[in-house]
């Protein structure tokens, strides 16, 4: 049977062979199976109400109320995965379709019957709510009742925050302008691809066409793109502006000192992470002006833009690794994360824990996708001759596998990991194998194309998105001034940043300054910096498992197990990495910096 990724046509959904899909059976056994399921966890959302207005009667009650909200929970999280994972395999199922909307409309519905309960606990008067949770009945959810309470100088009076609910609608309306007009209205017309084919300029194909070997496609590509944000820069401006006033307006009347104080509060980070990121990379940014002159010599180029920074320097390696190949490349790469982490995944890989290949309709690119009750499954869109693939396949499983331990060691309560860790298992995972490969590469230009493809990898991941991360806070620090936020004033303050992040030396077009209108994260703010954080801590700790002993990979396997049942920063700390240090990022920097001399000497 040949293999879905290398066929011309893609294969229809029934058309798969079942080694090659997800088996879904540890979710339910059918779609029978699952109505019969849902229809008994709608019956149970009626099952609030008679908590209601006793939460502070007891320590038993209000236990009783909370065990209540986590099965239920618990048995919509399966029913909203298979849902949401059938869906995924042909997205034109109208069954699946429906599917998804009615767990969501029931979901929706449960929010609503569960809404009292997070006032009701927030108004329980502080010395009472101290004996209460000292009683053994709250213990399962000490945890979670003191991060609740730590809001509560945020809530406001219940009059007042049923008007900042009414206003959720009219809140989101920026979001939903720059979505219908970036992928709806803009309209980028054609450009000739390398092969001289006239194909329609979008998003997907903006990205496939900055990776050309010819500079003109290039080139281009980008004018062309970028012409369109630039007939709509005032409409993008005054709506990235809306968006950032939002921000501004909810921390303050929700009493933060800041919008960016509002949005770290939640995982208990001080600013301070913030800051060192972003001092740290800045005293790194000269490795950063010596890998793109080192790209511009060895590309060529008389000067470097833009639109020359995304090519691989090196873009004729050939490689292909069959799925098989694929799957123990990265079990090898994975080995001193020990013999249960590597034994547990490849029963999962070379099983059916992924879905593999590309079928018509199914969703684009790739995730992981776990319940606490289940298989943490992963969705890929595999091609053997895509190197990236590999690495996306070592990705998925690093967030499955952070899925599993935490779905074994924690209460369910517990076992759902934050954003600001979920990158670090993932990209730690692709450490491991950037390193495995580079070991064992055949000659020096193999080895100068996996360094390559890491220095691109810290430079996007970490360079990039500081300076993201940087833009939001000089922006809602201008509104929070009182200064006004207009297309000048953005492009002013993106400028600045290009000039800065990319260096003296570098040819900056005009039209990069709009950048600032397309990035999707920008609408909305303070999530950026986390994938440049994530990645600093995977490098760290990568190297101190694979340089240590039993004891440090005991340390970030009980990472992987803590789930959410502590703070961000004290899982990563329990790991063997302080993110509220600058140390982490400066040994993510100066590792990229000697990438760029070894690069150097092998090119």
């Amino acid at each position: 049977m040949p293999n879905p990724a290398s066929m011309k046509t893609l294969p229809r959904r029934d058309q798969v062979q079942p080694q090659d899909t997800w088996d879904l059976s540890s979710l339910f056994a059918d779609d029978a199976a699952w109505e019969s399921a849902f229809r008994k966890w709608e019956k149970r959302i009626g099952g609030y109400q008679k908590f209601r207005g006793h939460l502070a009667d007891s320590p038993r009650s209000l236990a009783a109320a909370l065990k209540f909200e986590s099965l239920f929970d618990r048995a919509g999280e399966a029913l909203g995965n298979y849902a949401f994972l059938k869906s995924a395999e042909d997205q034109s199922n109208s069954t699946y379709q429906r599917m998804v909307g009615r767990y969501q409309s029931a979901a929706s519905r449960a929010a609503q019957a569960a809404s009292y309960m997070r006032p009701e606990i927030l108004a329980i008067p502080q010395g009472k709510m101290k004996r209460m949770l000292a009683d053994r009945a709250l213990k399962p959810y000490r945890v979670l009742l003191v991060r609740m309470r730590r809001f509560k100088k945020h809530t406001l009076s219940k009059r007042e925050e049923e008007l900042l609910a009414m206003q959720s609608e009219m809140a989101s309306a920026t979001n939903k302008i720059f979505t219908q007009l970036n992928n709806s209205d803009l309209k980028f017309g054609l450009v000739k691809n390398e092969r001289g084919e006239e194909i329609e300029l979008g998003h997907a194909t903006f990205s496939t066409l900055l990776h050309a070997p010819k500079r003109a496609v290039r080139k281009t590509a980008f004018h062309q793109y970028y012409g369109q944000f630039k007939a709509h820069e005032n409409t993008l401006a005054a709506t990235l502006s809306g968006s950032i006033h939002r921000d501004v307006y909810y921390a303050k009347a929700r009493g933060y000192a800041s919008a960016l104080d509002a949005a770290l509060f939640p995982d208990n980070v001080p600013q301070a992470v913030y800051d060192n990121l972003i001092s740290a990379v800045h005293k790194h940014l000269p490795a950063v002006y010596r890998y793109l002159d080192l790209r511009r010599r060895k590309m060529k180029l008389p000067d470097i833009h833009h639109y020359d920074t995304y090519v691989p320097i090196l873009s004729d390696l050939d490689t292909r690794y069959t799925w098989d190949q694929a799957v123990q490349t990265v079990i090898d790469a994975l080995t001193p994360l020990g013999s249960e982490y590597c034994g547990v995944l490849e029963r999962g890989l070379k099983g059916r824990w992924c879905d593999r290949f590309p079928n018509v309709g199914k969703q684009s690119g790739a995730f992981s996708s776990g319940a606490y009750d289940g298989q943490p499954y992963i969705l890929m869109n595999y091609q053997e001759e895509v190197l990236d693939h590999v690495f996306t396949l070592a990705h998925e499983a690093g967030h499955s596998m952070h899925t599993y331990y935490s779905a074994a060691k924690q209460p369910f309560q517990y076992y759902d990991y934050t954003i600001f860790v979920a990158e670090v298992a993932s990209t730690f995972n692709e450490q491991l194998l950037s390193n495995h490969l580079r070991a064992r590469a055949k000659n020096d230009r193999e080895r100068a194309y996996l360094i390559n493809r890491d220095i691109d990898a810290i430079r996007a991941t970490i360079v990039r998105q500081t300076m993201f991360a940087e833009f939001e806070k000089v922006a809602h620090a201008q509104v929070e001034s009182g200064e006004p936020l207009t297309v000048e004033a953005f492009k002013s303050i993106y400028r600045g940043l290009l000039e800065r992040y990319f260096g003296p030396e570098f040819a900056l077009d005009e039209e990069l300054s709009l950048e600032c209108f397309r990035i999707p994260h920008f609408y909305r703010a303070f999530y950026v910096y986390k994938y440049a954080t994530g990645l600093a801590a995977a490098i760290a700790l990568a190297d101190r498992v694979t340089t240590g002993g039993k004891q440090e990979l005991a340390d970030y396997l009980g990472f992987l197990s803590g789930g959410s049942s502590k703070d961000p920063l004290d899982l990563l700390r329990g790991a063997g990495v302080d993110m509220a240090k600058p140390e982490p990022v400066e040994t993510a920097l100066v590792h990229f910096g000697r990438l760029v001399d070894e690069l150097n000497s092998l090119l």
